[in-house]
């Protein structure tokens, strides 16, 4: 039985902006207030897991027990088949420091050449308490690249994927479009119904 979640205020252990905004829209309805990492002056920890889960608890654990909040970490990235499943978790890091994912975009691109182009996005949410309890929820959507980029909106891989079924890419989609079929989107139905209930 997953241990609900009965506060007010979520620190998100997070320093993307594309992500605070997605996750804050996600909680509000469920008058849940939120406070980035960056706010409260912490550091980006190291990502030193092999999978998006260890990742996503290092960082939410790090952030419950700085700030003495329940905390809400995100996971994620871009998993495609014929590149072996890179860029994987290290999505951001082929971004480099810069966060440059126009890059990165190019990167995927020419290193898959002309192989399949099968892609999906994989977000894992963790959610933990200062007490070191941590709660993992999985959320996947199937899709395919393409090239060139195509959209603004969105961040990270956003313009170069085309989840399964759509034709617009996730950086050319409504936002409300997008985040009702994302990654995110499904792993944070999986927290709702496990730690938060309905929405106010």
């Amino acid at each position: 039985m997953a241990r609900r979640f009965a506060g007010k205020t979520l620190a998100l252990a997070t320093h993307n902006p594309g992500k605070l905004v997605e996750i804050a829209a996600l909680v509000e309805p469920y008058g849940i207030a939120t406070v980035s990492a960056a706010a409260l002056g912490l550091p980006e920890p190291e990502e030193t897991g092999a999978t998006f889960e260890e990742n996503a608890a290092l960082k939410a654990l790090a952030t419950a027990e700085a700030s003495g909040l329940p905390a809400l970490a995100d996971d994620s990235g871009l998993v495609v088949p014929a590149l072996s499943g890179a860029p994987g978790i290290h999505s951001a890091r082929w971004a480099g420091e810069s966060r440059d994912f126009a890059a990165a975009m190019r990167r995927v691109e020419r290193e898959l050449g002309a192989s399949d182009r099968a892609a999906k996005f994989v977000a894992v949410l963790a959610l933990a308490w200062p007490d070191r309890h941590v709660e993992l929820f999985r959320g996947e959507v199937e899709g395919s690249l393409t090239f060139p980029p195509r959209g603004d909106r969105g961040f990270g891989y956003d313009p170069i994927f085309v989840a399964r079924g759509m034709t617009e890419t996730f950086g050319e989609m409504e936002p409300a479009a997008k985040h009702a079929i994302s990654h995110r989107a499904v792993a944070f139905r999986k927290l709702v119904e496990a730690v938060l209930g309905p929405a106010l």
